[in-house]
């Protein structure tokens, strides 16, 4: 019983935590390999079977674990199920790996649930940042800048979203800014791929503005 409290705390901890604006970093190094993360819904957005799997990486940015997803379904998505925000940032590093469809790596932040959320996402194949606002399970493109995203190498997209307007970089890079008003209310952050991308990441960061 003193475990289940503990383990109930902790979450409740983490939550409060990011409501108070201190940045929160999840590493998956403490789950066990070879299962999806603890503590995350790892589903997809429409048809498929996407596949969300601890796993042991000898490039993890920390090691020793990385998040792969290496299943195939219409978007892929993974909802950190601690989060609660409505402004704030959500920022990952990826390693795009394969992908004949596509080869994407992405951050969901506002999702109600996973068929209604907002998503940016750097792609591999077509060297570009794209954000998105996903309604009923339908995405619909927003804005695109090209910019370089080399498959096999680690990568780092960041969100910052307050009230309407949200940015996007790219490896410290700005890729561009935003304004939109679909999703308003807090809503949780996650990972995000698409069709047939095997994706790779590490270090997801997330946490509330002051």
């Amino acid at each position: 019983m003193r475990s289940v409290l503990l383990i109930i705390a902790s979450l409740s901890l983490a939550s409060v935590t990011a409501v108070m604006g201190q940045a929160l970093t999840v590493n998956f190094d403490k789950d066990e390999a070879g299962k999806p993360p603890a503590g995350w819904t790892a589903t997809q957005t429409g048809t498929g079977a996407a596949k969300w799997t601890v796993i042991k990486d000898d490039s993890a940015p920390s090691q020793p674990n990385v998040l792969k997803q290496s299943g195939v379904a219409t978007y892929p998505v993974c909802l950190r199920d601690d989060s609660r925000i409505k402004d704030g940032f959500v920022a990952v590093q990826f390693k795009p790996l394969a992908g004949r469809e596509d080869q994407a790596g992405g951050v969901v932040w506002r999702a109600r649930d996973t068929n209604n959320y907002y998503v940016a996402r750097a792609n591999a194949l077509e060297d570009n940042v794209t954000i998105y606002h996903t309604v009923n399970g339908r995405r619909t493109e927003k804005k695109r800048m090209s910019m370089k995203v080399t498959p096999g190498t680690w990568h780092k997209l960041r969100i910052d979203f307050q009230g309407s307007h949200f940015t996007v970089t790219l490896d410290g890079n700005k890729a561009f800014e935003w304004d939109d008003e679909t999703f308003k209310d807090a809503g949780k952050v996650g990972l995000w791929t698409k069709a047939d991308s095997v994706t790779l990441f590490d270090d997801f960061s997330y946490g509330a503005s002051k």
